[in-house]
């Protein structure tokens, strides 16, 4: 879901701005100043941020700075109510994509907002959703553009951190419903009674709050695509309304008698087995046969390692500063392919994006793999040999040494740990890194 975080002194303006960003399915945080909304920054990196200049104490030229600073690709919209020709240009220089004067046009921001969605989708595609050549991925975006020429809904199926929502978002860009909207719902974030309201909105009154009429995400989504992310999370009492509204393409809002039609298409992805969760009950059979029109399954990235020194170049581009040229060392790359990567694509990326803000030289090499929770939670990479080591007339010894070395550097130099996959002391390890003068033996981690 697109994150917007919003800064303003004025109650009043933060509500109006909040509430226009969630009739558009973003989500929203908001903060009454700037330190507090560079606090909140730091644990989300908001995708934009929408900020007043002028307020008491950090103002909005500051935590613009600060953002980018942590975060280069995250956008800023700059808002004040004394327009002026130098903090115009004093905006635009420091990068924020619009410089908006009070009163807000409304209109004006949503273009801003949209240009900003077309830049991040744009970045991500070359980012993350054509990289890589392994068979089993470009099968998959083969389908996933099959896909897109219908007008069939779709089942994605994979595990977490894969990039279903890439894919569910390329399925919408490829597809003739690519100028309407794009409206994404985590099933998994909303008890059920807020859950029926987020899909299918409510009328004024319908219950304690409801102050206003909403709309739904599928209101929202229609003439385009309607994302129902984690769709395997949906309360089974609510199933049988999703049902009707998939057959029928309409629904009826909570608390209202009349119905609403809509023309969508629908994505589903889910990490858990549709199947066996009908088998259990827990899932609807019907649901589920209305929703796996077309199925889809994403490999691991386990399965498609050829693709991980690519990905591994892009996020590193993706996350380098401005102006600072950084490069991953050989022995990283090798000890990055031959990791089995279970959060996937997703982990990879925050493996490099933790890599490159710790880097304190231009070549990133296995120090910054080198942390207990990496060690420790996970599973060690198996390690091969290459032909030209096992010929005939090797001697023991140099294979000994070989061996350890590309344990040591498997395990990102820990020696605890590689004494434990060789079944050896780690007393044997530390003579024999000393007896065959392996180099800088005494920067590997300690017990």
């Amino acid at each position: 879901m697109n994150q917007v975080l919003v800064v303003d002194d004025e109650a009043g303006m933060r509500a109006g701005l909040e509430a226009h960003f969630l009739r558009r399915g973003w989500s929203v945080e908001t903060a009454s100043n700037g330190q507090e909304g560079l606090e909140k920054f730091r644990r989300r990196m908001h995708a934009l941020i929408v900020t007043d200049i002028r307020m008491p104490g950090a103002d909005g030229f500051s935590l613009m700075r600060e953002a980018r600073a942590m975060a280069s690709h995250t956008a800023v919209i700059l808002l004040t109510a004394f327009a002026s020709v130098p903090d115009a240009v004093a905006a635009i220089q420091g990068g924020a994509v619009d410089y908006l004067v009070k009163p807000v046009s409304l209109e004006r921001l949503e273009q801003a907002a949209e240009r900003i969605l077309a830049q991040a989708r744009t970045r991500a595609e070359a980012l993350e959703g054509l990289a890589g050549q392994a068979p089993a991925w470009r099968r998959a975006l083969d389908r996933a553009r099959q896909a897109a020429a219908s007008n069939a809904d779709v089942l994605i199926e994979a595990e977490s951190g894969t990039g279903k929502e890439l894919v569910a978002r390329l399925i919408h860009r490829w597809s003739p419903r690519r100028d309407h909207p794009f409206i994404a719902v985590n099933c998994a974030a909303f008890p059920e009674t807020l859950l029926e309201s987020e899909l299918f909105g409510h009328a004024r009154g319908a219950f304690t709050g409801a102050t206003a009429a909403k709309a739904g995400k599928f209101e929202l989504a229609d003439r385009g695509t309607l994302l129902l992310d984690e769709v395997g999370e949906m309360p089974l009492p609510l199933q049988p309304k999703l049902l009707r509204a998939l057959q029928e393409r309409e629904f009826d809002r909570l608390g209202d008698t009349r119905s609403v039609r809509v023309d969508l298409r629908v994505v589903a992805t889910t990490n858990r087995s549709l199947v066996q969760m009908v088998r259990e009950g827990r899932f609807r059979a019907d649901l589920y046969y209305r929703l796996n029109v077309i199925p889809m399954s994403l490999p691991p990235l386990r399965e498609r390692r050829e693709d991980i020194a690519e990905l591994a170049e892009h996020f590193l581009r993706f996350y380098s500063p401005p102006g600072r040229s950084l490069r991953l060392a050989p022995v990283l790359l090798e000890r990055l392919k031959v990791h089995d990567w279970p959060g996937n694509v997703r982990e990879l990326a925050n493996c490099l994006r933790r890599a490159v803000a710790l880097a304190n030289g231009n070549e990133i090499g296995l120090e910054a793999l080198a942390e207990s929770d990496w060690v420790a939670t996970h599973p060690a990479p198996a390690i091969h040999l290459a032909e030209d080591r096992l010929r005939v007339g090797v001697s023991l010894e140099d294979m000994e040494r070989r061996l350890l070395e590309m344990t040591l550097e498997a395990t990102g130099g820990n020696r605890s740990r590689a004494a434990e996959l060789l079944g050896v002391s780690l007393r044997t390890v530390r003579n024999k890194i000393r007896s065959y003068g392996l180099p800088s033996w005494s920067s590997y981690v300690h017990d």
